[in-house]
């Protein structure tokens, strides 16, 4: 099993940078105090690379407690687009907590600190599946 290393912090140009996993997707999210909220994912615009109401919902909700506004620049990789949308939460969360550590408990209590640790679980030799065997017959 991986563990997540400690959040890396880059303040050189302004911004904070955090990493969030889920699954097999991996974000990498900077952060930046700003006048307003936009947010750009490998170059292109939010609406743009999530298209449902839906995944747009999962990563909006970690700036409910938040009163600053900011520009976000991330960048996704692996995994399918709803564990992407997990992961950028969780960097999000993780860099807003480096910005601001009272918005710590908050974000705990919602569950946006924690790397979601469920996975696929791998195929075993004999099986179809991880765990469905081949039909069995008696006779």
């Amino acid at each position: 099993m991986i563990k997540d290393k400690p959040v890396r912090q880059i303040h050189t140009g302004g911004y904070i940078e955090a990493i969030g996993r889920r699954k097999t997707s991996v974000a990498r999210v900077r952060i930046t105090p700003a006048s307003k909220i936009s947010i750009s994912i490998n170059d292109e615009e939010f609406e743009k690379y999530f298209p449902t109401m839906m995944l747009r919902k999962t990563v909006l909700s970690v700036f409910d407690d938040v009163e600053g506004k900011f520009t976000v620049t991330a960048k996704l990789s692996g995994g399918g687009i709803s564990s992407q949308a997990e992961a950028l939460r969780h960097g999000l969360a993780r860099a807003l907590v480096s910005h601001e550590p009272s918005l710590r408990t908050k974000l705990k209590v919602k569950g946006f600190l924690k790397r979601d640790p469920r996975a696929k679980e791998r195929r075993k030799f004999g099986l179809k599946k991880a765990r469905k065997a081949p039909q069995w017959s008696k006779r």
